[in-house]
């Protein structure tokens, strides 16, 4: 249901407001004159006073506008509204009044911050209507455009190892590029080998490009995009420098993040949740293999619509549900267990400490990270354990899993304190993961048992720490 906004109600906008009050949806008026909001709730209209051209205001209104219309009479009142509505309103179709005193500079700058300028007699409410309802807001239209402009193949990056929410997300986006008439290949650097997220893409037969870094060729591609994270060389092998068009991402990003187009969405429960929404903002029809792979992305990465959910990843997931092939997502959630996943689950057992009701465990030698995983969600069900952390070792990288229950701490917020500056971390409130550089324990023989003492006393004190800190 599209929400209209209209900030500051001037005669134009007050002509306008009967006929956007008769239209399906909800049309709400901010004003910073008491005695014209006054006015307008007598005439049963949704109003409140309040300075439009504070983005601080802007962003407290809980409303999600699909039209943000800038209707004050006086055109520099205008101009610091859009200004403050272009910073705030990303996703909306914006647009300003200029009255007819409006001088060329500032008809100009309005036309530089939103998506029309109108003038009096102007056809307002059909022009606007019918723009949103074709899904073209600004953001839809700046992907659009940045897409576009790709010159060759565009290559779409999920982060190292994927898991179900990068693999949807990069599929998602490949579609709408190919929908513009652009090459796309989903791609990734790693492994896929969780048995579930292996058996996610061989049932829905996703076409993906495994890549090695040794290899990798950046003049190959004509575009790159990144998906599920938002930095190349952090959480995939591109190389740092290389130039990035398109971030579209959920993770809250350590520092500015540089690229022609970036949505980050920190409030979302899964990127795939966002592909959804720019699916239908492109209209585009589903097919079966794509709806059910984002529906098995926020699934995932909500832990099934429990955790850092919001009222869009539930109506994303209720959009897809139609489409989506549950038969396939039943086989998904049900593969066989590899014989090295159950041996590490019997080390992570084994070897297990407790501090209270925290339970670190480090398994040796590895040959498949996404078993630690699968041994952290198994150790959670413990009797008196309400988090986990199982740590291990391959080819000079220290991998972390850890889970929790309950909200006392915030993993992925514990992870970053501990092992940030020593690595890579972070993650969600009750599901995170690090990956830390080896460095000198390689020196050990990698399989000795001095090895996992020492990272026993290195890498499991200092969780068993942060975890303290953090209660």
């Amino acid at each position: 249901m599209v929400t209209r906004l209209v900030l500051g109600c001037g005669a134009i906008a007050h002509s306008i407001l009967d006929e956007f009050v008769e239209r399906r949806g909800e049309t709400f008026v901010l004003d910073p004159d008491a005695s014209r909001v006054e006015s307008l709730r007598n005439e049963k209209i949704a109003a409140e006073q309040a300075d439009v051209t504070a983005p601080a205001v802007l962003r407290g209104v809980d409303r999600d506008p699909g039209i943000v219309f800038v209707g004050s009479d006086d055109t520099l009142e205008n101009l610091q509204t859009a200004r403050a509505a272009e910073r705030v309103f990303e996703d909306a179709y914006v647009v300003a009044y200029a009255a007819a005193d409006a001088t060329r500079e500032q008809r100009d700058e309005l036309e530089s911050l939103v998506d029309d300028v109108v003038t009096a007699g102007f056809p307002i409410v059909e022009r606007v209507e019918s723009t949103v309802a074709s899904g073209d807001s600004r953001r839809v239209r700046r992907l659009r455009e940045t897409l576009q402009s790709v010159d060759g193949t565009l290559g779409v990056f999920m982060h190292d190892n994927p898991d179900p929410d990068a693999i949807a997300a990069a599929v998602a986006l490949a579609r709408i590029a190919d929908s513009l008439g652009l090459d796309a290949e989903p791609c990734y650097f790693g492994d896929i080998s969780h048995q579930e997220n292996r058996a996610f893409v061989n049932l829905l037969e996703l076409d993906l490009r495994q890549l090695d870094a040794e290899e990798f060729d950046a003049e190959e591609f004509g575009g790159i995009a990144l998906v599920d994270h938002s930095r190349p060389g952090v959480n995939d092998q591109l190389p740092p420098e290389v130039d990035v068009d398109v971030v579209i991402d959920h993770h809250p990003p350590k520092e500015e993040i540089e690229a022609r187009f970036v949505d980050i969405r920190e409030d979302m429960g899964a990127t795939s949740t966002l592909m959804t929404e720019y699916l239908q903002r492109f209209n585009l029809e589903l097919d079966r293999a794509v709806a059910t792979a984002l529906l098995y992305g926020i699934r995932v990465d909500t832990k099934d619509f429990s955790r850092e959910i919001t009222t869009t990843d539930f109506e994303a997931g209720a959009d897809l549900l139609p489409t989506a092939d549950i038969d396939v997502l039943e086989r998904v959630e049900s593969p066989s267990i590899s014989a090295d996943t159950l041996d590490i689950v019997a080390r992570a057992i084994k070897n297990r400490h407790l501090d209270g009701t925290t339970l670190a465990t480090c398994v040796g030698s590895i040959s498949d990270r996404d078993a630690l995983a699968q041994a952290a969600d198994r150790l959670l069900a413990m009797e008196g354990v309400t988090v986990t952390f199982v740590y291990g070792f391959m080819e000079g990288t220290i991998y972390v899993s850890a889970r929790s229950r309950g909200n006392e701490i915030d993993l992925g917020e514990v992870l970053r304190e501990a092992f940030g500056e020593m690595g890579s971390a972070g993650g969600h409130a009750d599901m995170a993961g690090a990956q830390i550089p080896l460095g000198v324990f390689e020196e050990i023989a990698e399989e000795s048992e001095s090895m996992v003492s020492i990272l026993e006393d290195a890498i499991g004190e200092r969780f068993f720490d942060a975890v303290r800190d953090a209660r």
